[in-house]
């Protein structure tokens, strides 16, 4: 059997009882280590357990998962995935790949940022559309994500921004020359992303996302861990305030659709930079029906 199975977002104890039990009847184990990140440091995770972790990087993943399925029709051989195995397209991907070898495979899930995100009051049948934004450079700035939030916002949809993520990426240089040198890994900052959205709305000049007006809630390492933070205030506010306040990544950024139930406020505005203007901008601008 092929598992994979979902590691939660927050430590070594997320893990559910059923997927920790796969881990531990398993030949192989292996760690999937760069669509998302841990919290801890891999040796917790070897420790409790009581399993030796095997490191799969992209590369691993996506062009040599014959390896991780080897024998996994006569063995049991699992994926760790942070979070959930459907977070990311390679799992669906891999998951392909063992039906056509006839492997038999069974996903475990756990908690995700597609769920945990309503941690900041929010309410989940009220997103959209999530959008993945991706570290701009000088000639490129891709502005795809501007037009899904936008639709968004016309249904009045809350939209979820994951931010970009890179690990073992190869610089323009070393990828021409086929030279195995890496960048460091990097993880896009709630500043970093405001300060992009706020690039791209004054080159669209369309007033989507007009930055003081448009509410925003931004998320870091949710998961209801002691490191958790949420900071809520309108797009001008999150890009002014500390960047320490926002804490350790993963970051995500929540845009608040227009279809905004006074409930929400109410939970949002204990996370808000300040609630004044908070609360007025719901009523005024988003016209919601505070009490």
């Amino acid at each position: 059997m092929f598992y994979i199975i979902g590691l939660g977002l927050s430590d070594e104890k997320d893990i559910t009882l059923r997927g920790l039990q796969a881990v531990k009847n398993s030949t192989r184990v292996y760690l999937e280590a760069y669509t998302s990140i841990l919290m801890i440091e891999k040796d917790r995770l070897e420790a409790f357990y009581e399993k030796s972790l095997i490191l799969a990087d992209r590369d691993m993943v996506e062009t040599q998962s014959d390896e991780i399925l080897r024998n996994a029709d006569v063995e049991d051989i699992c994926l760790l995935v942070v979070g959930d195995p459907f977070g990311a397209t390679t799992h669906t991907d891999i998951i392909l790949r063992a039906r056509a070898l006839k492997i038999p495979v069974r996903v475990i899930h756990n908690a995700s940022i597609m769920n945990a995100m309503g941690a900041c009051g929010l309410q989940l049948y009220n997103f959209g559309q999530t959008v993945s934004l991706v570290f701009f450079t000088e000639t490129w700035k891709p502005d795809s994500f501007y037009d899904r939030i936008k639709e968004n916002v016309g249904l009045g949809m809350h939209t979820l921004v994951l931010l970009d993520i890179k690990v073992k990426e190869q610089s323009e240089e070393n990828l021409a020359r086929g030279r195995k040198i890496y960048e460091p890994p990097r993880y896009m900052s709630i500043p970093t992303a405001v300060s992009q959205i706020i690039e791209t709305e004054e080159s669209r000049q369309e007033n989507v996302l007009n930055p003081d007006t448009t509410l925003a809630i931004a998320l870091s390492r949710v998961g209801g861990g002691e490191e958790e933070r949420i900071i809520a205030g309108t797009l001008r506010e999150l890009l002014a305030h500390s960047a320490d306040a926002y804490g350790q990544p993963l970051h995500s950024l929540v845009i608040v659709g227009k279809r905004l139930h006074h409930l929400e406020v109410d939970y949002a505005e204990e996370f808000a930079i300040n609630r004044e203007t908070w609360r007025n901008i719901a009523k005024d601008v988003y016209k919601c029906a505070l009490e």
